[in-house]
């Protein structure tokens, strides 16, 4: 963590509780959802924030805030609404992670909501694909569907339901095996953009660990095992289409159930 105690990294820190509670435009939530992948204090502190938050909503916890707090926050806004836009800030004045989280909310709080909307949508669209390889933006949608609370479109352990939700969402048909069996409940599936297309993301638990299987059309480009920030990744090919495997169990689990997928379902 940072020495100043700021939450997250000092660029994405002032916004971070935001991206928590769901509140970036869509352009600034694709933007933190890429750096979270390379920034460990942004993923500490937002796991951190979870827990407080898990821990205040038990039964019989209160934390009443002081008078002295309350007016101390009412009077730091009081402030920042009264200085005008236009008043220019010298480059060398430096500026607490309170005045840019204030400076940043007044800011998008003028803008007309629907074309704040429209005009994010315009701005998503049209910017370049961050230069991020392709393990980079899986590890990337791998934690974002966590900590977004966004890990299935389709919530279901039923393969014969969630396989024919992807009709009309993608362009291609992905396989959707039960391994219950063999110790990977199917929790679900999803949509998830990755490298400028839209893909099916298939989501398996085990032993209490997520697993995204991300799939789209691909040339056979045979199997690779890779680890990446602390997360194991597996790939393989089969019948036109790409595999990748994302979690944070061991290698030997995600081989397993790579083995698994692969096998030919029983008649």
């Amino acid at each position: 963590m940072n020495d100043d105690r700021n939450p997250g990294c000092g660029e994405w820190g002032p916004v971070l509780h935001a991206f928590i509670d769901g509140e970036l435009d869509l352009m600034q939530a694709a933007k933190f959802d890429t750096h979270l992948a390379g920034c460990p204090d942004c993923r500490e502190e937002i796991e951190r924030v979870r827990g407080v938050r898990r821990l205040i909503g038990r039964d019989g916890v209160r934390f009443p805030l002081p008078d002295e707090v309350r007016s101390q926050v009412l009077s730091a806004l009081s402030q920042e609404v009264r200085m005008p836009r236009s008043t220019p800030r010298a480059e060398t004045q430096p500026v607490s992670t309170w005045g840019r989280a204030f400076r940043f909310i007044r800011d998008w709080s003028l803008v007309p909501s629907l074309a704040a909307l429209a005009a994010s949508a315009v701005l998503f669209l049209n910017t370049p694909a961050p230069d991020l390889g392709i393990e980079d933006q899986l590890l990337a949608s791998h934690v974002h569907s966590m900590l977004a609370d966004h890990l299935t479109d389709v919530q279901t352990s039923n393969q014969h339901t969630v396989k024919p939700w992807f009709n009309g969402r993608i362009d291609f048909s992905p396989p959707v095996n039960d391994l219950s069996k063999d110790g990977f409940p199917l929790v679900g599936g999803r949509a998830d953009y990755i490298g400028g297309r839209v893909v099916a993301a298939l989501i398996y638990r085990h032993n209490g660990h997520v697993i995204n299987l991300f799939i789209w059309p691909q040339a056979a480009g045979g199997q690779a095992d890779s680890e990446h920030d602390g997360y194991n990744m597996a790939r393989w090919s089969a019948d036109g289409l790409v595999f990748w495997a994302v979690s944070d169990v061991s290698a030997a689990d995600l081989a397993r159930f790579r083995t698994s997928f692969m096998r030919p379902p029983a008649n």
